[in-house]
């Protein structure tokens, strides 16, 4: 995938292209809607299957004050456009200057020079341009194909990265993954922690995260880089007089490597809330009865993963006297 943030970077053998424009943050179940008829648009016709996108998010310059904590870094949004076919991404980054561009500009600077695009996939209620001048209908008069892809309901709610950020951040991460598509993630450097857990309850692994937004503190089950089951809490731990928040990942797979430099942590089920506990003791049981019930879920989940690829029906957690809602 060719990845490029201005004009002149543009490779000169670039195809006309199809292009979806939007923030994309999350890259969720309706980006994806969006992105994949592009891609099969693009292939129908012969042409190269483009994302425009922006960084930093634009309301980061027109009202920072206001401006949301993005669910994915930049590098985990190009990962994931690239796993659903996309062949360039135009990464503009979004300034007061470029907020001042007319639509005219925007579509003659952005989509005719730099992505030569021919069809143009947008959100039905996409604004562009100076002051939001810019719309649909804008584009038509530009000479621009465009089809508007209207939004993408999940049970009645409709996908949205607002609706995403507000789930992970009440740390109901279980349904933010139904609107992403899978879990949500947070990914980072590991640095060094103060040895606490080492010496006084269990090695874990601590996450310098790089993405803005984190789930409520709490206990979660987590899988590790795709390699490890794992149990993370996030939070200030209070047993041990902690003021800094930080994300701590138990691995629950065995583990005699050396300690990864970077991971990724997928949230799959909220837990508990953290608690202070009296002793160290007392916060060791509670981990351990903690990786019980992670476990379950991630036995639970294997099973549900297995019925799936050989087409079995799966058991609903109702059904099934082993899940992790039977317990919680």
């Amino acid at each position: 995938m060719i990845i490029f943030r201005s004009a002149a970077e543009r490779p000169v053998d670039l195809a006309s292209s199809v292009v979806a424009i939007g923030n994309f943050d999350g890259v969720h179940i309706g980006h994806a809607t969006v992105i994949r008829r592009a891609v099969a648009l693009a292939r129908e016709r012969g042409l190269a299957a483009a994302v425009l996108t922006f960084d930093p998010h634009p309301a980061a310059i027109l009202n920072p004050a206001f401006a949301p904590k993005l669910i994915m870094t930049v590098a985990q949004r190009l990962c994931h456009l690239r796993a659903l076919g996309v062949d360039c991404v135009y990464v503009v980054p979004f300034s007061l200057e470029f907020a001042r561009l007319t639509p005219a500009e925007f579509v003659e600077q952005c989509l005719i020079q730099a992505l030569r695009a021919r069809v143009v996939l947008v959100g039905e209620d996409f604004r562009f341009g100076h002051r939001r001048s810019g719309n649909v209908g804008t584009m038509r008069d530009l000479g621009l194909e465009v089809e508007p892809v209207w939004p993408v309901l999940f049970r009645g709610i409709r996908a949205s990265s607002t609706a995403i950020r507000d789930l992970v951040e009440a740390g109901k991460v279980n349904r933010a993954a139904r609107l992403l598509g899978r879990p949500f993630s947070l990914t980072g450097p590991v640095v060094k922690g103060q040895g606490i857990g080492s010496r006084q309850t269990v090695p874990t692994l601590n996450l310098a995260p790089e993405n803005a937004l984190l789930p409520a503190d709490g206990v979660y089950v987590t899988r590790t880089s795709n390699r490890w089951n794992s149990i993370t809490n996030i939070g200030h731990r209070p047993t041990f007089g902690g003021s800094e928040r930080t994300v701590e990942t138990f691995l629950l797979d065995p583990f005699s490597e050396p300690a990864p430099d970077r991971i990724e942590v997928e949230f799959l089920r909220y837990v508990r809330a953290e608690r202070k506990f009296h002793t160290p003791e007392e916060l060791r049981s509670q981990i351990m009865r903690d990786v019980k019930s992670a476990n379950r879920v991630h036995r639970h989940l294997q099973r549900l993963s297995i019925a799936k690829r050989s087409g079995s029906p799966a058991l609903s957690p109702h059904q099934n006297p082993g899940s992790p809602e039977s317990h919680w």
